[in-house]
């Protein structure tokens, strides 16, 4: 079992910055990729951005340019940098692992995911 806790969500302005981090426990932590998806009131969930093993990454188009995911296997941490905001990032933000000892191996979709956290509130005010 791995267990994920998020934080750093809130309420900004548009044009602002917000620092999401997920705390992962449970596990080892450097075998699990990484997500950070979020869904809107009357929408599907979304992947925002990915990170393997490896640090491989993958961003949804709407945030390319905006936000950026990292990880810090010492600190069994992953984190979503979200800059530019904008009221369309409103949503909750969750955090997701997924087992992949394969440093090259990213998973996509929230179904190749097993693990999930409570997710953040992200409202982005314009």
């Amino acid at each position: 079992q791995v267990q994920l806790v998020e934080s750093g969500g809130g309420l900004v302005q548009g044009g602002g910055s917000l620092r999401l981090s997920c705390a992962a426990s449970g596990r080892t932590f450097s075998n699990y990729a990484m997500g950070w998806f979020r869904q809107a009131p009357g929408k599907e969930r979304e992947l925002v951005a990915a990170i393997s093993t490896g640090g491989i990454t993958s961003y949804a188009d709407s945030v390319k340019g905006r936000f950026a995911i990292s990880r810090d296997n010492g600190k069994n941490s992953v984190y979503l940098q979200m800059n530019s905001l904008k009221p369309e990032d409103t949503a909750v933000y969750y955090c997701a692992a997924a087992l992949r000892v394969s440093r090259t191996a990213l998973p996509l979709t929230s179904r190749e995911f097993g693990y999930w956290g409570q997710g953040t509130q992200v409202t982005i005010s314009s």
